[in-house]
């Protein structure tokens, strides 16, 4: 008797591999999505953890929910090392440059409303030992 493969067995084998990982990397979001949505109600209801420790668990547990889907839905949790810092060294420098142009909005936000027009200006005081030369 003869042994043949078929490319519709091997289809099927890779179909079910493929499906497992995507129904793995389902679960693993879900827990997390669960964890943040938990963690929320215990804050807004308990006072759970302060607001700043709070906000970074959520960018923490964000960032990993990232990794997950750029891993297993964007194929890049096999590449090679090269590729992936390939796409993330920008990533990251892009992160940092949306931090550096909120941060510069804000401080131009405050100088405009010091600056606004209407706005009584403070003259520098003289003191005595200043005043004769």
């Amino acid at each position: 008797m003869e042994h043949t493969h078929t490319a519709a067995g091997h289809e099927s084998a890779h179909s079910d591999s493929s499906t497992k990982s995507i129904w793995r990397t389902f679960w693993i979001l879900l827990c997390i999505t669960l964890v943040e949505v938990g963690l929320a109600f215990l804050h807004l209801e308990y006072g759970f953890l302060p607001r700043v420790m709070l906000n970074a668990i959520f960018i923490g547990l964000t960032l990993v929910k990232a990794f997950y889907i750029v891993a297993e839905f964007m194929h890049l949790g096999h590449e090679i090392k090269n590729l992936i810092m390939t796409i993330l060294i920008p990533l990251l420098l892009f992160v940092w440059f949306i931090i550096a142009f909120l941060y510069e909005g804000d401080s131009w936000k405050n100088m405009r409303k010091d600056l606004k027009p209407g706005t009584p200006v403070e003259t520098p005081k003289i003191g005595p030992a200043e005043k004769h030369h």
